[in-house]
């Protein structure tokens, strides 16, 4: 049985703010900014990755393109939580039965293997060239969507009380991976630290060097700003107070957490070089020419500036 919505009566959903004071307008104009910024950001990572081939056939790359196809579409989703009246959770209103809110679980098991991903690279390199192919990293990427959408499935298909249990059962496992993802944060700082510092100079530790710069600022940021967002809805659980909000336009703790949408592929953007010439190319060349000639007089004023 699927919960359902408490307002499924009404005619149409109402705006999430009443405008009646500047807030509301506030809150209002920000949501819309902030999911056309989203979708523009993570949009253009994804176009710039997937048309370029040298990107698309790396493995971190491939990690990079599944969160940022996730945050395009938690960008799209801003457009109907944050200027609807919607609450998600239980109970639910005006709600997309979770579906919506599950795309940050995407993102959570995406940066977990992709930690990993990048610790078999620096630590075990001849493991990682055998074992680790491109089509066990797809595999891999297609299996952190296949699970989230079954266990949404299966909370949106089992009774209310059972469903409830899944939930709070799902709430542990996340505490599991949280820990995890903090000790493998650690751990790469320990390898980026001291382990690659030993090694030659050479392109492949350059590349290393970036990927695990990419992934430990990823993980940092995406930990700090989903955090208060999880043990909000922990306190509440456990019937010991938490923070309700009127609905997700005004839900600070949600906004947080979607606010990795935004932040992470500017981190990619930042981190990776060959990204943003991809990009270049592939987007903003394309919608802006002159930035594109500019670009290409500077390298040529300045070879060191040039991609390698």
């Amino acid at each position: 049985m699927r919960l359902s919505n408490m307002t499924d009566s009404q005619p149409g959903v109402s705006l999430s703010v009443g405008f009646t004071s500047p807030e509301d307008y506030f809150v209002f104009i920000f949501q819309i900014l902030f999911a056309t910024t989203t979708v523009l950001v993570a949009g253009t990572v994804v176009i710039g990755i997937s048309a370029t081939k040298a990107l698309r056939t790396q493995n971190r790359f491939i990690f990079m393109l599944n969160t940022s196809i996730c945050d395009t579409l938690v960008g799209f989703s801003v457009y109907y939580l944050g200027l609807f009246d919607v609450q998600e959770g239980y109970p639910s209103r005006n709600g997309t039965y979770n579906v919506l809110p599950s795309l940050l679980g995407v993102n959570i098991l995406t940066f977990l293997f992709a930690q990993f991903d990048r610790y078999f690279a620096v630590c075990h390199p001849f493991i990682y060239s055998r074992f680790i192919t491109r089509q066990l990293v797809i595999s891999i990427n297609i299996y952190c969507w296949v699970y989230n959408m079954a266990h949404l499935l299966a909370r949106n298909l089992l009774p209310v009380s059972k469903s409830i249990e899944l939930f709070v059962f799902s709430i542990i496992f996340l505490q599991l991976v949280v820990f995890t993802k903090i000790v493998m944060t650690i751990k790469l700082y320990v390898v980026a630290r001291y382990q690659l510092d030993r090694d030659p100079p050479s392109a492949d530790k350059e590349s290393k060097k970036e990927s695990l710069k990419i992934i430990i600022f990823v993980v940092v940021s995406f930990l700090v700003l989903w955090c208060p967002s999880f043990v909000n809805i922990i306190i509440r659980f456990l019937g010991a107070g938490g923070v309700i909000f009127k609905n997700e336009a005004t839900n600070l703790f949600a906004i947080l957490a979607r606010f990795n949408a935004v932040c992470t592929p500017c981190v990619y953007i930042w981190g990776s070089p060959a990204l943003r010439e991809a990009m270049l190319k592939t987007v903003w060349g394309r919608v802006c020419p002159r930035c594109k000639r500019r670009v290409g007089s500077c390298r040529k004023a300045d070879p060191s500036k040039v991609v390698r």
